[in-house]
């Protein structure tokens, strides 16, 4: 479906056709000429649609911020005047030749960009949008990053990872349960475990 990320694209693929995919994050129609700058989790590149190519000059007149886009196009120079440093792509841009809707949406309850305050219980109600910021997308990798270093010594300190499981029988303790009716025995209910601290010490006595 793609051949490279948004993000990725730079000088070394002039002149290649690339496909790539990713959501609206800015469209702008400057009389003739429409630019989308389309986001994924590698970053931004602007793609600029010509009416030259009149079917996908169509499509990009009705797309919206957070569309999810495929997007076929050549890798070109940005003009001279219009470099972005701020940007892995900023010395280049696509010139689209096709665009495929793979998703419509509707108007965002608030912009997905990194340097806009929004309210913590708007940012928590739609918490699959609020993770498609930046700012959170940087956090996540934080703690992608932390977490396989922890694993990485253990693993090669000889520890066994444990996974305990989720469901079991509800126990006496002091918090509420969450419980999970069965589906092979009537009125009967699993609980999901409120610590796993049993298993691990039942299954570390080796």
């Amino acid at each position: 479906m793609r051949t490279h990320k948004c993000g990725e694209l730079n000088t070394q693929q002039l002149d290649q056709t690339v496909s790539i995919c990713g959501w609206v994050h800015r469209r702008r129609d400057h009389g003739g000429v429409i630019f989308i700058d389309l986001r994924d989790r590698a970053g931004l590149v602007q793609v600029v649609v010509d009416p030259d190519y009149a079917e996908a000059f169509a499509t990009a007149e009705h797309v919206r911020s957070e569309y999810v886009l495929q997007i076929t196009a050549v890798v070109r120079h940005r003009p001279e005047g219009t470099v972005n440093a701020n940007m892995h792509s900023g010395e280049i841009e696509l010139l689209a030749k096709a665009i495929v809707v793979l998703n419509e949406s509707e108007t965002p309850p608030f912009p997905v960009e990194s340097d806009i305050e929004v309210n913590e219980e708007l940012r928590l109600k739609y918490r699959y949008i609020d993770l498609r910021r930046t700012v959170m997308q940087e956090k996540m990798k934080v703690r992608r990053d932390v977490t396989r270093v922890l694993r990485n010594f253990l693993d090669d300190n000889e520890f066994f990872e444990i996974e305990t499981p989720y469901l079991t029988k509800a126990t006496p303790e002091g918090a509420r349960d969450y419980i999970v009716p069965s589906r092979t025995h009537e009125n009967s209910f699993f609980a999901l475990p409120q610590s796993p601290q049993l298993y691990k010490q039942i299954g570390c006595r080796f």
